[in-house]
């Protein structure tokens, strides 16, 4: 019985120190690193001296003779995660620009005005410039006006007669109500323009305000610090 233990004992330890040759002998061989590789969950699946073929996509970690990570690789992305990647580069570049694009129109800001009133003084001229419009279009519409109340009292006599109307003046006449219709919604434009042109100068004055109160807090701070 304890030849038989002795006999079991032996073959096992055996084993171990072929076991350990054979690591020790692929160890040499790669260099004396060992490589693992891993599932997308982090998982370790295998290591040995190289990466098989159909884990070379996944996540490795390479050891030393002595155990130590000496390097690491993440697993390649996947189509989802490439999409996603390149969506929030894209997403960056933007914000980027307008940024860039901000910082311009903050530095024309300043550079055009060095006070409020000035705004002002720039809005009132644009907005005179739309009225003046608005102007001329209401004189063509009292001309437009006074053209179809012409054709109209001309249609008038012939109704009375209960005489055909003329094509010329029934021209006139439909001529005329197309005109007026597209002077009513020029003007109408212009003033939504009026409208939309004071509101963009009151979000400049804004900005404005806000840049010379920045650049007020930095001198200020500067002072103190001095």
């Amino acid at each position: 019985m304890h030849r038989k233990r002795a006999l079991v004992l032996c073959c096992a330890l055996a084993c171990l120190l072929l076991a350990g040759a054979g690591a020790h002998a692929q160890s040499q061989s790669s260099g004396g690193k060992i490589v693992c590789w891993k599932d997308r969950a982090g998982r370790v699946l295998g290591c040995g001296d190289k990466v098989p073929p159909e884990y070379q996509d996944s996540a490795t970690k390479e050891l030393n003779r002595r155990g130590v990570t000496v390097r690491q690789s993440d697993a390649a992305l996947t189509p989802e995660q490439l999409k996603a990647q390149q969506a929030d580069l894209e997403r960056k570049q933007v914000e980027e620009h307008r940024k860039k694009e901000q910082r311009r129109q903050d530095k024309a800001l300043l550079d055009t005005f060095s006070n409020e009133k000035e705004i002002d003084l720039k809005r009132d001229r644009d907005v005179q410039l739309i009225e003046s419009n608005i102007e001329t279009l209401q004189t063509n519409l009292k001309n437009a006006d006074a053209r179809q109340a012409d054709a109209r009292s001309r249609i008038a006599q012939y109704t009375k007669r209960t005489a055909p109307v003329p094509a010329p003046i029934q021209e006139e006449f439909d001529r005329s109500e197309g005109e007026k219709t597209k002077i009513n919604n020029q003007i109408t434009q212009k003033r939504r323009e009026i409208s939309a042109l004071r509101q963009k100068y009151e979000e400049v004055k804004r900005r404005f305000a806000e840049l010379k109160g920045d650049a007020s807090s930095r001198n200020e701070t500067a002072g103190g610090v001095r």
